[in-house]
């Protein structure tokens, strides 16, 4: 795979023999072989050392170490080294050919216009293997100079190439830590791969240099607001916004942020400015879809979903919301229509599910379910008491969460007397919740091979890949969960971390039915399961079956993790 130039085949089998033989001389270095031909010096001088050192006895290992001092700059080491190497006989030549390169090279002055203007274009082009070369040309010649380190870790971001994106973003910012844009591009870098308090540190350091960058408040925004922050992310949406008026992505944001705190008429008006600054801003009319829908003004809302259509034909969740707002208006032609459609493109998830299930009780009209057809079937219920130490993994860092103060509430409508983190959990606190995440992993492979013999969609057409998205939930006494489906999810859970005593046979259970009581007309009859859970329980349900909870009685809180198996 080397020779043959596939480099990440080539690390992955080299890393694979160093981790059951870690000293293994070839494997040192020829990974640090790869590792000086993407510019990674430091990654390289280590494995070099330890391959010399196994094996003294390879003229190669010598000079491929002595290499490296060099480019390291470490030019007493490598004289040393060179020095040791020719009372073993090795070839000076060949030994001192690094160090007389080095001689030649000069970092005084940066690379010339004409090339910097080349390196710009061909990455700008799209052509980044050229990119590639030249920057790093670029580099070993000025190694002080750190545009062409940018232009690599850009590369190598959309060439997929993470850990060499990630390398080549810190060299720049430490050739120089004054470099506004190399700071901007690493913490979008970090954004990227969900390193989300990296980079909000990033962002924050490219402020501090430059106050008046929009570009970093906006960012810093979308983290905090990742982070479920949701407070600090208003005021550095706010900042953006009075720092460059027109920045129709701010205000659209801000507008999807303050829906979350359940201001509506504050949300509307900020997604209509960005409308008006960006008339084909897709986001922003879906945006003011979704706030319009939340106000009740659902042919507005169906009107911003048409126009997300116009302007993105394959827009997918305005597809759905469409679908949902002409069902709520009782547009019966209007929605199967559009119903149809989805069918026929073969569309699956757990929206068009529900509202087919939904449909046929309303209706009497049966269409093919492309989801699954019989969800009652696929609700799973266990006692996760007996698989784990359910206190140490899920009771105490469940609590332990809700008691802190960084993470914000957001505003739900369906839930009485209680409240729900914002943000997705399991990125905001990732370490924290890594043994739940694990345990929930398994949880849901076992589901997916109790069921592997199905024909329902639901497992035929599993996500090959997938994330999971998690949120607490606790109530008070007379609190209750209304019903409602989960959109973006495939594959819906909950566990439950305190379920107080029963004052009632039915008390704060759950209930997964095909749709809501008021979908069933005439004969047609809503089908439910009610699931007595307990402290330690565990279910699973496909996201399209409607669930609420029954109203309980207690002194003691009711805390649920809730999560979503969510399609990549």
């Amino acid at each position: 795979a080397h020779n043959s130039g596939n480099l990440q085949e080539a690390e992955r089998v080299y890393q694979a023999i160093l981790h059951s033989h870690p000293k293994h001389p070839d494997a040192n270095h020829n990974l640090g072989l790869i590792a000086i031909s993407v510019n990674q010096i430091e990654v390289a001088l280590p494995l070099f050392q330890t391959a010399l050192y196994v094996n003294p006895m390879i003229e190669q290992f010598w000079v491929s170490y002595i290499d490296v001092l060099v480019k390291n700059n470490q030019l007493k080491e490598a004289k040393k080294v060179i020095k040791k190497a020719k009372n073993r006989g090795f070839d000076a030549k060949k030994l001192e050919a690094p160090l007389s390169q080095s001689k030649g090279a000069t970092d005084t002055k940066g690379p010339s216009e004409a090339k910097l203007s080349f390196l710009l274009e061909h990455y700008q082009k799209g052509r980044y293997s050229e990119a590639e070369k030249l920057a790093t040309s670029i580099s070993r010649e000025f190694q002080s100079h750190n545009f062409s380190w940018k232009i690599l870790a850009a590369v190598f971001r959309v060439t997929g190439r993470n850990s060499e994106a990630e390398f080549a973003g810190k060299k720049a910012v430490k050739i120089n830590p004054e470099d506004v844009e190399a700071h901007t591009n690493f913490g979008n870098m970090l954004q990227e791969l969900g390193r989300l308090d990296e980079a909000e540190a990033s962002y924050r350091q490219a402020i501090l240099l430059k106050p008046s960058l929009a570009e970093a408040h906006h960012n810093l925004g979308t983290i905090l607001l990742e982070l479920g922050r949701l407070g600090e992310a208003e005021g550095s949406y706010r900042q953006t916004i009075a720092l460059n008026p027109d920045y129709a992505e701010a205000h659209s944001n801000l507008g999807g942020l303050l829906k979350e705190l359940g201001r509506l008429d504050e949300a509307e008006a900020s997604c209509r400015q960005a409308v008006a600054l960006k008339p084909d801003f897709v986001e922003a009319h879906n945006n003011l879809g979704v706030i319009l829908k939340n106000l009740g003004r659902l042919d507005e809302a169906e009107a911003s979903y048409k126009q997300v259509i116009a302007l993105k034909p394959d827009c997918a969740e305005a597809h759905n919301s469409l679908l949902t707002c002409l069902y709520l208006l009782d547009k019966k032609s209007d929605f199967f229509d559009e119903l149809d459609h989805l069918i026929n493109q073969d569309k699956t998830n757990a929206l068009i599910g529900s509202l087919t299930c939904r449909a046929a009780l309303k209706y009497g009209l049966e269409k093919p379910n492309l989801f699954c057809r019989e969800p009652l079937k696929y609700v799973l219920h266990a006692d996760l008491n007996t698989r784990y130490d359910f206190e140490e993994i899920f009771v105490e860092k469940a609590k332990s969460l809700l008691n802190e103060n960084r993470i914000s509430n957001r505003r739900q409508t369906l839930l009485v007397n209680g409240y729900q983190t914002s943000g997705n959990l399991f990125d905001i606190k990732n370490d924290f919740t890594i043994e739940i995440q694990k345990a929930i992993r398994f949880e849901i492979e076992k589901y997916r091979i109790n069921f592997k013999n199905s024909e329902e969609g639901l497992i035929k057409k599993w996500p090959t890949e997938y994330s999971l998205y998690g949120w607490l939930i606790s109530m008070k006494s007379g609190g209750e969960l209304q019903p409602h489906i989960h959109n973006q999810g495939w594959l819906s859970g909950s566990i439950y971390i305190n379920i107080p005593k029963k004052s009632k046979a039915d008390s704060g259970n759950l209930v997964v039915s095909l749709g809501q009581e008021k979908d069933a007309i005439d004969t047609r009859i809503n089908v439910k399961k009610i699931i007595n859970v307990v402290t330690g329980s565990m279910v699973l349900f496909p996201a399209s079956l409607t669930h609420h909870t029954i109203p309980f009685e207690s002194e003691e809180a009711r805390i649920v993790l809730a999560f979503d198996v969510k399609r990549k």
